[in-house]
């Protein structure tokens, strides 16, 4: 499990648009147990992937960054690595999800934005 930042704040390591809320919300009544993947790249970029939480394996080496909505963020032990001086707001733009995505076909997509940590701030992670 990587290691947690020195000056822990009460700052979340990942947060949520009122859009991405809106959009889980919708995802919801269709599938009422998700959960999301940030996605390292290949086919569908870097995006926020949102899975049936029954059809996703979460991985021994994933972190958990924390929940947006009541659904668990998950990111890959080395993408956590590249991202962790950083806050992941996940959003809402129009257009296609990920092929695998629940938000494919509902002509929005959720999409990752992030600001640094800033003044050695950072959060530990949540318990799995």
């Amino acid at each position: 499990m990587p290691e947690a930042l020195p000056e822990a704040m009460n700052e979340p390591r990942v947060v949520a648009t009122d859009a991405a809320l809106a959009l889980i919300r919708e995802i919801r009544e269709d599938y009422p147990d998700i959960l999301f993947h940030q996605s390292g790249g290949c086919c569908d970029g870097s995006s926020p992937m949102c899975y049936p939480a029954d059809d996703y394996i979460v991985g021994d080496r994933d972190v958990k960054l924390g929940e947006i909505g009541g659904v668990p963020v998950y990111i890959s032990e080395s993408q956590f690595g590249a991202w962790k001086h950083t806050q992941l707001i996940i959003d809402v733009v129009p257009g296609r999800g990920g092929m695998f995505s629940l938000d494919n076909g509902r002509e929005k997509r959720f999409l990752t934005r992030s600001r640094l940590f800033g003044g050695g701030e950072a959060c530990p992670l949540p318990e799995r």
